[in-house]
């Protein structure tokens, strides 16, 4: 049985091959070439406080719907009212009910970079991202060998893309720093069945030279958790579910903020 993670590979590949036939590809890097300078994710992330990229996302596969009424400009608003580093959008559709326009609207409407968050299988994609209004898009080393991976971050660097390099073990977290990711971010969710294990962005942190940036990836939940990643020197968190399912979103990123002081 193919895991959740080939399911969304494999849907990403479909969705490509759609929207070559509507926008080639040399027609695409050349919208992402003329496209303007985005706000750098690398910045916003490499201030002395730890970062909070908070995330727009209206469905999980491991947790179905998780926000059936969602707007998500005015989510991204209120968490850049509330001191968001960087705004996270998902584009996935197939089981995170994501679109490229939401992607689209909340680059237009906020000031602080946006992160594709979406399973890059196609260089096309991250010259979409750029076209769409993103300051990073999402390397997943779990996707992607170790010759792809450097050749993708060769394409972001090209057209002025930050790259959020995620890794889940050892062996990835190798792949990443070799590869030369500048930002590297822990998922503490197995991609393979999604399953949580909160400990480990912690035990692969020394695995990170303190000269790139370190993330620390879901599972997130109280002021606690993020007090304890802020003592082994995580530069950065990013929070989707809690906020989602937050009434007050700017109160919880508050609540969440209070750890990291």
């Amino acid at each position: 049985m193919a895991s959740i993670l080939e399911e969304l590979a494999d849907a990403a590949r479909a969705r490509v091959a759609a929207d070559k036939e509507r926008i080639p590809l040399d027609e695409m890097r050349a919208l992402a070439m003329s496209a303007p300078e985005p706000p750098s994710f690398y910045d916003a992330l490499a201030l002395p406080d730890m970062g909070f990229i908070c995330e727009c996302k209206k469905a999980s596969p491991s947790k179905g719907l998780i926000a059936p009424d969602f707007y998500p400009v005015a989510i991204a608003l209120d968490y850049e009212a509330a001191g968001a580093a960087a705004i996270s959008v998902l584009t996935e559709p197939t089981r995170f009910l994501g679109r490229d326009d939401y992607l689209r609207e909340v680059a237009e409407a906020v000031d602080v970079p946006v992160l594709r968050k979406d399973f890059v299988v196609d260089e096309y994609m991250i010259y979409q991202a750029k076209a769409l209004g993103a300051s990073a898009v999402l390397l997943i080393c779990a996707l992607l060998d170790a010759d792809t991976l450097t050749a993708y971050l060769g394409t972001c660097a090209e057209i002025g893309l930050d790259a959020l390099v995620e890794a889940h073990d050892d062996a990835e977290v190798a792949q990443a720093v070799a590869s030369g990711a500048r930002i590297i971010g822990v998922n503490n969710r197995n991609l393979a069945d999604f399953t949580i294990d909160f400990e480990n962005s912690i035990r692969l942190r020394g695995k990170v030279p303190p000269s790139v940036l370190f993330v620390t990836e879901s599972g997130i939940q109280t002021a606690d958790d993020i007090a304890l990643l802020a003592k082994h020197d995580v530069n950065a968190v990013l929070i989707g579910e809690t906020l989602m399912r937050a009434p007050d979103k700017r109160a919880m990123l508050d609540e969440l903020r209070g750890g990291a002081r």
